[in-house]
């Protein structure tokens, strides 16, 4: 692979003396040893945290989503053409990607999302990938102005969205959001990271970055979607999908939040719409699912895991692109991937829009609305130390903008343990 994909932008080539690791394993251990990975532990999957001391959290998921990225390298190492092996990432960008993929996400989950975009509509917007790219590449203790400073290929590989937010309108009251449904993110990184975006792509022609950065247009929020994504930034996908439609399924089997007639109710027809051979394995695989025998249960998950695993191919999705690494995507045959989607739906369906699920939604996106109001109206009084002097050099420089951003950094590194903790010290007599 050129060279330049193995570039940090401060330049800094050197490891240190008698360091022989190759640059995505020097990635791979600053993501690892990240303040911003570790908080992982306590941030939302699906279910809060504290509810049961089974499920996922967003460093479990992380973890597995690692594993699953390595068994689809490791797959594609074996079956797709030899021409094409030498543009695969190695293992240890592979579990560098899954492993830093949901470092941005604020607490609570996608309703702590919503809540910090609302607040920041006046001020370029929120979204959790967008603010993974802004921890990695700006602030991460590794480098004063760079973050974690990865190589520029790592980058490439966490922009599951390469395009800037587009201009956003605040609305009147910023106080009384009403459902915050309506205030979606946008899939987009944000406009104060364009300098960042701007060094990763350098590498592209001209032609291929307007084709990466190509965007469809929505006709209601978030008003626009990119359509494309780097190779390795598919496979990170590719394996957060897997461990999400399968691994959080579980957790819903184990907790009774999914019962089995409801698994019936919605897997049946999407199983009569499958060819023979998948679907007889999937009748099979939902039987020892809802078994009384835990490792039937697990026999059926790996199972799960490996009709997706084994059917990962390379395909040419843009092929009039110069550059491999956007030119080629991992995807799944026509079956498989309506399978995966129906998995992940049932999930979203009878695990996220439960009722007792949307109601600790609820108070948790009310909780951090809150926050962010008094942090933002006695940031003085209430911000940490490094924090109110990284806002008041802000306000010094007249860029509300920018202050404002700092206030949803810290909002968002919150743990959601650290978030509560907070709110009940402000609020709660």
């Amino acid at each position: 692979m050129t060279s330049h994909w193995q570039q940090r932008r401060s330049g800094d080539p050197a490891n240190r003396p008698g360091d022989l690791r190759s640059p995505w394993q020097r990635d791979r251990a600053r993501v690892l040893h990240s303040a911003a990975f570790r908080r992982l532990q306590s941030k939302t999957q699906i279910m809060n945290v504290g509810e049961n001391d089974f499920y996922r959290t967003r460093l479990t998921h992380s973890l597995e989503a690692a594993q699953i990225g390595a068994s689809l390298i490791n797959q594609l190492q074996q079956v797709c053409a030899p021409k094409l092996t030498p543009m695969l990432p190695d293992l240890n960008l592979m579990e560098t990607l899954c492993l830093a993929h949901d470092i941005g996400h604020p607490p609570f989950g996608h309703g702590g999302e919503a809540a910090l975009h609302f607040k920041m509509l006046g001020a370029g917007g929120f979204e959790g990938n967008g603010q993974t790219f802004r921890i990695v590449g700006k602030l991460e203790a590794y480098h004063p102005e760079h973050g974690m400073d990865l190589t520029r290929r790592s980058l490439l590989g966490l922009l599951k969205y390469p395009v800037l937010m587009p201009q956003l309108q605040a609305p009147k009251d910023l106080e009384h959001p009403g459902s915050l449904a309506q205030w979606k993110p946008a899939k987009a990184l944000f406009a104060c990271d364009a300098d960042l975006l701007d060094w990763v792509l350098q590498p592209l022609s001209e032609s291929d970055r307007e084709l990466f950065q190509s965007v469809t247009t929505l006709d209601k929020a978030p008003w626009q979607k990119s359509i494309h994504k780097a190779l390795d930034a598919s496979l990170m996908e590719l394996a957060d999908d897997i461990a999400y439609g399968v691994h959080d399924l579980e957790d819903a089997v184990v907790t009774g939040t999914l019962s089995e007639s409801q698994w019936h109710a919605h897997v049946d027809t999407v199983i009569n719409q499958l060819p023979a051979k998948l679907a007889q394995l999937m009748q099979e695989l939902g039987e020892q699912l809802f078994a009384r025998e835990h490792h039937l249960r697990k026999n059926a998950i790996g199972a799960l895991v490996n009709i997706f695993v084994t059917t990962v191919r390379l395909e040419e999705v843009l092929p009039e692109a110069e550059e491999p690494l956007i030119r080629f995507n991992a995807t799944l045959p026509k079956d498989e991937a309506y399978l995966l989607k129906s998995l992940k739906d049932v999930v979203f369906e009878h695990v996220i829009n439960e009722p007792s699920i949307q109601q600790l939604r609820y108070r948790s996106q009310n909780m951090l609305l809150d926050l962010f109001t008094a942090l933002h109206t006695e940031p003085l009084r209430l911000l940490p130390r490094n924090t109110r002097e990284r806002w008041q050099k802000a306000q010094q420089e007249q860029d509300k903008t920018a202050a404002d951003r700092i206030l949803c950094d810290y909002v968002a590194g919150m743990t959601d343990d650290y978030a509560e903790r907070m709110y009940r010290n402000l609020f709660v007599v």
